[in-house]
C-alpha cells in the first residue's frame, strides 16, 4: 500500500500541509515499513489547474491514499475517479497522520472539503487561506461531514446489533 501525505518539506517529520494542489511536497510512504519518497509539487506555482494536475502525480504514482488538510472539488473528482481514498482532517507531521490513519482516526472525505482556488494563498497552515470562502460554504461542507459520520456510526451499531444477535444464539 501506498499512502501520500502532503507536506511542506520532504520528510517524515515535516509539517503536514493542509493544502492539496499547491503543497510544497508530497511524502508518499509504506505504512508498514515507513520507508518514503519525497516528491516535490510541480504544480505548486501553476496558474490553474494545480489541483488536477497534483492528482494526476498521485495516480502516476500508484497512491492507494491521500491524506491532507483539505481537498478542491476538481482534485477529489480526479482521485475518486482513479480510486485513490481521500482522507482530510490530517495535521501534525507527515509521521503523526500516517500513525492518525493507521489508528483509525482520520476518516475518508465524501467530497471536496473546500471550494475551488481555495490554497490560492501563500502561507501554509494558514485557516484564511486563498479566496474568502463564505459562511454558507463552510457550513455546507461541514454539514455533509456530519451526515456522513451519523452514516458511518448508523453502520456501526447495525453491525453491532449483529454481532450481539449471533453472540445470543
Amino acid at each position: 500500500m501506498k499512502i501520500c501525505v502532503t507536506a511542506v518539506a520532504g520528510d517524515l517529520d515535516a509539517e503536514v500541509d493542509p493544502r492539496f494542489g499547491r503543497c510544497g511536497y508530497f511524502v508518499i510512504v509504506d505504512p508498514d515499513t515507513m520507508a518514503f519518497e519525497a516528491v516535490p509539487n510541480e504544480s505548486v506555482g501553476a496558474a490553474s489547474g494545480a489541483g488536477i494536475q497534483a492528482a494526476q502525480t498521485i495516480v502516476n504514482k500508484g497512491v492507494d491514499v491521500l491524506i491532507s488538510g483539505n481537498i478542491g472539488p476538481n482534485a477529489f473528482q480526479t482521485l475518486s475517479a482513479a480510486g485513490v481514498k481521500v482522507v482530510t482532517g490530517a495535521y501534525g507531521t507527515v509521521r503523526d497522520a500516517i500513525d492518525m490513519y493507521k489508528r483509525g482516526e482520520l476518516l475518508e472525505t465524501g467530497g471536496a472539503t473546500v471550494p475551488g482556488h481555495f490554497g490560492m494563498g501563500t502561507s501554509p497552515g494558514t485557516r484564511g487561506m486563498g479566496r474568502r470562502v463564505n459562511i454558507e460554504q463552510q457550513a455546507s461542507m461541514a454539514s455533509r461531514d456530519v451526515d456522513d459520520l451519523l452514516e458511518r456510526v448508523k453502520r456501526l451499531e447495525d453491525e453491532l446489533e449483529d454481532i450481539k444477535k449471533r453472540i445470543r444464539r
